[in-house]
């Protein structure tokens, strides 16, 4: 079995190889998002050395490792199982020999690992060459950074993954899965860094898991988290997956007595 998730990694993986055109493209875009939101906080920050806990070259630093780490952790797992819901395909795969979740989950991980090794990694050396930024030197920092964007991927996925299971009782979840993509990208820290938010909204966003997406590994990676901090932030995540694993099972089990399809 294992070797068979293996495959449906890999099958993903040159799926998104064949479409050559949206990788250089998507390459460019990210950098153009990053250039707005650097200049734009360069501008915000003025002649002010800090701002919201963070130094601008923290800030610099943030906007772009965030944005490298959203074209990994990204995925439409929601849309997809929402259309497969729709045209009745889910059932063709409800019959096949491995979990419907888990197949959906390696496909999101093989489009994440195409991302990670051929838009991330050269889109941060290009990005690294036209905007200030520091990296971190140590490699203790790098480990647990890939660690934790993997858990990123794994909680912005599960994050999905209801989203999409919405469809099996709603039948058009199309406002929700905007709802959630716009609630990710801002409550995540992506857009605006969670310290910036005031005290209270701060405080209501630390018992929800999207802080757990962006905004604590990228605190790691520039620096904002350190010593002990680092790994109470990465229990956060491992809480949330375990959290959220909770609310799946339910609404699978739920979903699977009431399957109805459209067309098909």
């Amino acid at each position: 079995m294992f070797s068979a998730y293996i495959d449906m990694i890999r099958i993903r993986f040159l799926m998104m190889l064949a479409y050559r055109v949206n990788y250089y493209s998507g390459i460019i875009i990210y950098a153009i998002n990053i250039g707005a939101y650097y200049f734009l906080w360069k501008a915000i920050f003025g002649s002010n050395e800090t701002l919201g806990e963070f130094t601008v070259l923290q800030m610099t630093t943030y906007v772009a490792v965030s944005w490298m780490a959203r074209a990994f952790y990204f995925n439409n797992l929601d849309r997809e199982i929402a259309n497969e819901i729709k045209d009745g395909s889910v059932a063709v795969q409800l019959t096949k020999p491995y979990p419907y979740l888990i197949f959906k989950m390696m496909q999101g991980l093989g489009e994440g690992l195409f991302r990670l090794l051929l838009f991330s990694v050269p889109g941060m050396v290009i990005v690294t060459l036209l905007f200030q930024i520091e990296l971190p030197t140590q490699f203790d920092v790098w480990v647990i950074f890939m660690v934790m964007i993997f858990f990123s991927f794994l909680i912005n996925s599960q994050i999905n993954l209801l989203t999409g299971m919405f469809a099996f009782f709603v039948e058009n979840n199309e406002g929700l899965m905007r709802f959630k993509r716009i609630a990710v990208d801002l409550f995540s820290g992506l857009i605006i860094p969670i310290s910036f938010f005031p005290g209270w909204a701060q405080g209501i966003l630390e018992w929800l898991p999207f802080q757990a997406i962006t905004y604590l590994p990228a605190s790691v990676f520039t620096g904002r988290v350190v010593g002990d901090a680092i790994y109470n932030a990465f229990i956060v995540q491992v809480i949330w997956f375990v959290v959220l694993s909770v609310p799946i099972y339910v609404i699978w089990k739920m979903a699977r007595r009431r399957l109805v399809v459209q067309g098909g």
